[in-house]
């Protein structure tokens, strides 16, 4: 609704308040926003997009109804931007369809400017790998990145990019049937998911708290809330509504377990269980935390005889962030420790192997290749939270207790990427 304040003359001249210095009457007019109103937001789709029928029935022919793939958005964005060459970035699952939206962005475009539509075909693990250098050195001009959350700003990509989660809509009346089923009343409930299901997740919450089963979706800032990453997820802290004597489980939706896994370490002390949309199954899940962290504390103790670190910038994608490397050099030279930087865009044991020189390694790519494949290493392979633990700058909390998810958490420490003098991304002098 907008609101305009409008003052007659009649009304002020009929008025014998008009002779005096009373304050004049005003007429409120209340008058909805039209379509003229809608058009100011640069943002908003017109209708010659939003509404095109030719459009919509090649979506709905071409592509899985339930995955929005947000086609007219990204239109109008290539028409905003009047771009010639455009990039699509997918994970491998959502190759299969790179094609179609190809044919369909070049049909549909509103103007003859759009000539090239290029597909990514490197391996894209998450957001994190986002490849705006690539698509800058391919000179594309905007970049569509599909099936992950925003994790490298916008304002720190080298070309224009465009996320877009793909969000799917699933069956969510099956999901609280299967949980109701499983877990009786009075059961309190953190339901997560990854990004793809966020949407399902509200719904699904609603139901369960109406069905008696209290359903809280706990927040990573600044990720969606219930989303997690494989590297970042929700701590679960106790709170004055937690009943210490109610069964307290996690249910997770997606159809993998690498982000529960990031979901199950940061909350050794809950119950999991994951539902997979698509084959419409709840199964219970395990972590065994304390046996992952006795293994890791081995490698951070043996790194601390370490004379030469090597330091691993992951260049696939934005995986890495100098500003983390630039904190390492330093914290490493603090304690006279030599180092080294290497850059790669993937890190097996054989490639650093040929780097004889050094006693162990501290990658700035994923978190959690250290967790999960750091003992296949000839040499220790510690993470940034592992090498402060190495030089004591932060405490080991024993093998019972959590182990930091928050690579992406806003509140994270200064091994983490939206740490405040880690955000620019870049070195410090």
């Amino acid at each position: 609704m907008s609101t305009n304040v409008e003052t007659t003359a009649d009304e002020v001249n009929s008025s014998p308040a008009s002779q005096t210095a009373a304050p004049q009457r005003r007429r409120i007019i209340r008058r909805k926003c039209g379509s003229s109103a809608a058009r100011t937001n640069p943002n908003a789709i017109p209708d010659s997009i939003l509404h095109n029928k030719a459009l919509q029935e090649a979506i709905l022919s071409s592509l899985p109804k339930d995955y929005e793939f947000e086609i007219q958005k990204t239109l109008w964005r290539i028409k905003q931007l009047n771009v010639s060459h455009v990039g699509l970035q997918m994970p491998e699952g959502l190759l299969m369809y790179g094609c179609i939206i190809s044919d369909i962005l070049r049909r549909f475009t509103p103007s003859s400017s759009l000539r090239r539509v290029t597909i990514l075909g490197d391996v894209t693990y998450g957001a994190c790998c986002i490849d705006d250098l690539g698509a800058q050195a391919m000179g594309a001009e905007l970049l569509v990145h599909y099936g992950h959350s925003c994790l490298v700003p916008i304002n720190k990509t080298a070309v224009p990019c465009l996320y877009v989660f793909v969000e799917i809509h699933i069956d969510t009346q099956h999901l609280v049937d299967c949980v109701c089923r499983t877990f009786e009343e009075g059961t309190e409930i953190e339901l997560m998911g990854t990004i793809q299901f966020r949407g399902a997740l509200g719904h699904s919450a609603k139901l369960l708290s109406e069905s008696n089963r209290p359903c809280n979706i706990p927040q990573a800032k600044p990720l969606s809330p219930g989303e997690v990453l494989g590297c970042t997820a929700p701590t679960i802290l106790p709170t004055s509504t937690m009943d210490e004597n109610k069964r307290k489980v996690i249910i997770f939706v997606a159809d993998g377990r690498f982000h529960l896994e990031a979901a199950m370490i940061a909350n050794p002390a809950f119950e999991a269980y994951r539902y997979d949309p698509y084959s419409k199954v709840l199964t219970q899940e395990w972590y065994d935390t304390a046996k992952m962290k006795k293994i890791r504390y081995q490698s951070i103790k043996k790194a601390r005889n370490a004379a030469t670190f090597g330091i691993v910038l992951g260049t696939l994608g934005r995986q890495g962030n100098p500003s983390i490397v630039g904190h390492i050099r330093s914290l490493l030279h603090q304690h006279g420790k030599r180092s080294i930087v290497v850059l790669l865009s993937e890190i097996f044991p054989a490639k650093l192997d040929m780097f004889p020189q050094v006693d162990a390694w501290v990658q700035v790519a994923c978190p959690r290749l250290s967790v999960d494949w750091g003992h296949m290493f000839t040499t220790p392979l510690l993470n940034s939270h592992e090498l402060e633990v190495c030089l004591s700058s932060v405490e080991w909390d024993g093998d019972e207790g959590p182990y930091p998810m928050d690579f992406y958490k806003s509140e994270g420490g200064p091994w983490t990427n939206y740490y405040e003098d880690n955000r620019e991304r870049e070195i410090r002098s």
